[in-house]
């Protein structure tokens, strides 16, 4: 098959840039339990393959040492005063801040994106820190008659207890603080686990906000490559409270049915299958932009990523055209290097997933327009890809595909255009393009998904609640509502003469 020349990989990575980011791989303490020799596990840089850390493997019994160290760390920390746990938040906003250019260098050599990215992804993290930093001190509960008088009803909020935190590796720092800071902020010990791919951002996060302030054992960082035998370790431990968790919809599902088991306050942030929806009526300019931003950001290889992009008959050669020569001229490379805008994906197994998807779906009737590739040398490169006519039986149509792999559909009327978008069991992010307000909000309102995006490929706002409906997850992170996912409303009713 044959498409469009994919732009050539940069591999030129600046010595004094190599040598920075050594430095900051070098200073990640890797192991805050320290609990003595352990196995370990290597974590590799997805753009050279090369081992960059070792970490200890921490087993289940490891897990509940830490279980035990944050939950007598909390019922100190929830006796605070809301005042103390904001001015520590905002300390550590401070610091992650200042300390943004390691930040950035762990970000990239253990996750691929390129600097600018990673530059990007530490100020979006240490965002939610500030947010909750001020979120602490906003008032909470209420104060009411009874309607049937004689007394007084009262509502307060109280720390829901222990918590633990499963992160993901595609934003190894955003989604550890998405959850640590309300959960501090709200009075909370936490336990995090770390994806095995991306752990030292997290333990450099966890360094900081120790350094600002934090009670040493308050926030326990355990890694391991068992992470189902953790997660159902630490669930079975009714000391546990709350599970925050980011990932696949059937990890999911396990840890719920778990959760059932002692009734545990759960959150669930899992997959994903966006649509994008650009009709006739759009500013081509701005849609061609938006699709690609919410595309190509962090490689693709985002839960809310556009995944299926339907486009209204009328507009969609122009679109396809356009999309096909932005997406071309993308700089693919090592994310150190000067000028590249995407960088590795995680692993080989995402690379032979890409090519399984774009084979099928040409197979299926698809047009290939750009790319199709890995590309070859060391590293999980993939060319940007760009498939037009997507058939509805291709695997890709129903995959979420976590990768720069853009798979373009056509459709005719708003009707049908909202049916296929609707037609899948998830429900997390949608995308509108058009110049109509009515429309815009017309369809909005008609997708299941948590957020829409309207004329703009990125949804996320610290100051906004981040979930999805359906097999997309439950409960919110970001905004108030991110914080009362770690709160338990309380009710006094107090008699009155």
């Amino acid at each position: 098959m044959t498409s469009l020349v994919a732009p050539a990989p940069v591999r030129t990575v600046d010595a004094a840039v190599r040598e920075r980011t050594d430095r900051a791989l070098a200073s990640v303490v890797v192991d805050r339990l320290d609990l003595g020799p352990r196995a370990t596990f290597a974590v590799r840089d997805p753009a050279t393959e090369g081992v960059i850390a070792t970490l200890p493997d921490h087993t289940t019994a490891d897990a509940l040492v830490a279980l035990e160290r944050a939950d007598r760390a909390g019922a100190a920390w929830a006796r605070t005063t809301s005042r103390h746990r904001s001015d520590v938040l905002h300390r550590a906003y401070g610091m992650l801040v200042d300390q943004r250019d390691r930040l950035a260098a762990v970000i990239t050599r253990e996750m691929g994106k390129p600097l600018a990215e990673a530059y990007g992804e530490v100020q979006y993290a240490a965002d939610y820190v500030r947010w909750y930093a001020e979120e602490a001190l906003r008032p909470a509960g209420g104060y009411r008659e009874s309607p049937a008088g004689g007394s007084t009803i009262l509502t307060t909020r109280a720390p829901v207890g222990t918590a633990l935190l499963i992160t993901p590796w595609n934003f190894p720092m955003a989604m550890a603080t998405r959850k640590i800071a309300p959960a501090i902020a709200a009075g909370c010990g936490v336990v995090v686990k770390p994806a095995a791919l991306t752990p030292l951002t997290t333990l450099v996060v966890a360094e900081i906000l120790v350094a600002a302030g934090v009670p040493d054992e308050l926030v326990q960082v355990v890694t391991t490559t068992d992470a189902a035998g953790l997660s159902s370790t630490l669930m079975a431990d009714g000391r546990v409270r709350k599970v925050s968790f980011t990932g696949s919809t059937g990890v999911g599902g396990v840890l719920l049915r778990q959760a059932a088991e002692h009734v545990v306050k759960s959150s669930m942030e899992l997959g994903g299958n966006a649509p994008l929806l650009v009709f006739d009526d759009a500013d081509l300019e701005r849609a061609v932009e938006g699709a690609v931003i919410a595309k190509l950001r962090n490689g693709g290889q985002s839960c809310v990523a556009a995944n299926r992009i339907l486009v209204q008959d009328g507009i969609a050669d122009a679109f396809a055209e356009g999309f096909a020569e932005r997406m071309a001229e993308t700089v693919v490379g090592n994310g150190l290097a000067d000028g590249v805008a995407l960088g590795p994906v995680i692993d080989e197994r995402a690379v032979s997933g890409f090519v399984r998807l774009v084979d099928d779906a040409v197979a299926k009737g698809a047009r290939l327009r750009l790319g199709g590739a890995a590309l070859p040398g060391e590293g999980h490169f993939f060319e940007p890809t760009v498939l037009d006519g997507v058939p509805d039986d291709s695997d890709i149509a129903g995959t979420e595909i976590f990768g720069p792999v853009a798979a373009i559909a056509r459709f005719a009327t708003e009707d049908e255009g909202v049916a296929r978008a609707n037609g899948t069991p998830f429900g997390l992010a949608s995308y509108v393009f058009t110049e109509s307000l009515d429309r815009a909000l017309g369809v909005a309102d008609r997708l299941d998904a948590g957020m829409v995006g309207v004329n703009q490929g990125i949804v996320s706002n610290v100051a906004a609640p981040f979930g999805g409906v359906k097999a997309s997850g439950l409960g919110r992170e970001g905004g108030s509502e991110g914080l009362e996912e770690y709160q338990e409303v309380r009710f006094y009713n107090v008699a009155r003469r």
